[in-house]
């Protein structure tokens, strides 16, 4: 339960058709096309959520209030997702449950390391696999009463959102000689467009993150990238 919350109601009790009723979610999360198939998911379950965009802003909500359960993604613009997990495990009271999350191949081994109850991997969009992994990890007396239905319900995110993504993108590869920015954009971009099932781009993506690897020339993947990103951006401006 948060506590902590002003809003909190503790009369509110889990059903089996909404089975996260009373809880109050961190989403750590910079992309808005994850974090508005999250809210889609809390919506249909009963749950609250917050989101943070990075672990600045995270880090500022967990002085405020201590949210029922948190999901942090892996990858975010100030740092590792990984630093905040490792943080909030060895903290007292400890969030009863901290899920890590992303579409990258070895995230789940290195949030559950870093102390993560769990893992979500992306697209998070099954709203029976993300209701199982939090009720799995709440203590009995949270749990809904009564048998629970199953469900294979998907949840289809606004594509607005992944245009304010792409926009976000954008404005990070402004400066095609910052690295660090590059690596980020990579990262950012190739989970966003496997999310959004955006073929192109992710494999673009991909390509600039192995060239930055290898420590290959990376100019012109870069330059690719930030043109499907405006034609993405301008596909937009037409409708």
């Amino acid at each position: 339960m948060d506590d902590s919350d002003p809003f909190a109601a503790p009369h509110r009790i889990p059903s089996s058709t909404r089975p996260l009723l009373g809880l109050t979610i961190l989403a750590v999360e910079d992309s808005r096309f994850a974090c508005e198939a999250m809210r889609l998911l809390c919506l249909r379950s009963g749950a609250r959520i917050r989101r943070a965009d990075c672990l600045t802003s995270a880090r500022r909500h967990l002085q405020i209030y201590r949210p029922s359960a948190i999901i942090v993604d892996m990858g975010l613009p100030d740092g590792s997702g990984a630093d905040l997990i490792e943080e909030l495990a060895h903290t007292s009271p400890r969030i009863g449950v901290i899920l890590g999350t992303s579409g990258d191949d070895f995230a789940e081994e290195t949030a559950l390391s870093a102390g993560a109850d769990g893992f979500l991997a992306k697209p998070v969009s099954s709203l029976g696999a993300f209701q199982r992994a939090i009720l799995s990890l709440l203590p009995g007396d949270r749990q809904p009463l009564g048998p629970r239905l199953l469900t294979d319900e998907h949840v289809h995110p606004d594509p607005i959102a992944y245009q304010d993504d792409m926009a976000h993108a954008a404005d990070v590869l402004c400066d095609l000689n910052d690295t660090r920015g590059l690596d980020y954009a990579a990262q950012f971009l190739g989970g966003v467009a496997r999310s959004a099932k955006d073929h192109v781009l992710a494999s673009a993506a991909e390509g600039l993150a192995r060239a930055r690897a290898s420590g290959a020339p990376v100019t012109n993947d870069a330059a690719r990238l930030a043109g499907l990103v405006q034609e993405r951006l301008e596909r937009r401006l037409a409708i």
